[in-house]
């Protein structure tokens, strides 16, 4: 049945292929009369990323009226699925050639799959995951709950990255296993960032439990990073034992630790 009346609809969900094809697209199309649709989704295990083109044909054209669509759609596949050659300009454009020109895309490598998010601009949402190295240079001035992850170290260039562009941040995951120390020292790289500590004024919550132990130093070592208001450190107690005594100290202070026993 189709629902005529209905002029706005806003969604955010999470879910599997089966479920946004079963699910999402039939209560999307009957929506003919919608003129305001927001919609912040991620899809896991697809084979193809969600782009323009296919917003366009399973979404769109069943909304003739339609004349706001805010939207975060993040999709991730395995990488034996990927398209060779596919980059943020294709993907991009198959958003300009449906008439949506504020539109910016991040991909993002993972162990084994690779995310691709493409949202509408400004971004308008409050949580963004999971995001890694390379990002474009907007400030997302709405984010307060960030996720970071990736398959290559994150420097501490990375960090001022985030602190600049991420500036409301109060909740941050951080996912890394490799180590700062197998990035090598490039002549290029600005001293000034290099010795610059990194500001967050608002985080409270910090989790590294699926971080490796150069990320508890990079965050919890005050020559590094200034945490003024962090409550919650959710950590891999056996790797918080070994950093050093400035570490040993903190967990005597006001933050309180959820252990995790993960490797």
């Amino acid at each position: 049945n189709d629902l005529p009346n209905l002029k706005c609809f806003s969604l955010k969900y999470v879910c599997v292929t089966e479920q946004y094809d079963r699910k999402i697209l039939p209560l999307l199309r009957r929506m003919s009369n919608l003129e305001e649709l927001t919609l912040y989704i991620m899809i896991q295990n697809r084979i193809k990323f969600l782009d323009g083109t296919q917003i366009n044909n399973q979404i769109l054209v069943h909304m003739p009226r339609l004349y706001k669509f805010i939207f975060y759609i993040s999709t991730e596949i395995l990488q034996h699925n990927l398209v060779p050659y596919l980059s943020i300009d294709d993907i991009q454009q198959t958003f300009t050639n449906i008439g949506y020109h504020q539109v910016a895309c991040i991909l993002t490598c993972y162990s084994d799959s690779v995310g691709c998010h493409v949202f509408s601009l400004p971004f308008v949402f409050d949580s963004l995951r999971y995001i890694g190295n390379a990002f474009p240079s907007i400030v997302f001035s709405h984010v307060t709950n960030l996720g970071v992850y990736d398959v290559v170290p994150f420097k501490h260039e990375f960090f001022l990255w985030i602190a600049q562009f991420f500036p409301l941040i109060k909740k941050l995951y951080v996912i890394n296993f490799k180590s700062q120390s197998q990035i090598s020292d490039n002549i290029n790289s600005n001293d000034n960032q290099l010795h610059s500590i990194v500001e967050y004024p608002y985080l409270i919550s910090l989790c590294l439990g699926r971080s490796h132990i150069d990320y508890y130093e990079q965050f919890l070592n005050d020559t590094k990073t200034h945490l003024p208001r962090l409550t919650t450190l959710t950590v891999n107690y056996d790797k918080l034992t070994i950093v050093t005594e400035t570490l040993q100290e903190m967990q005597h202070g006001s933050i309180v630790l959820t252990s995790k026993n993960s490797n």
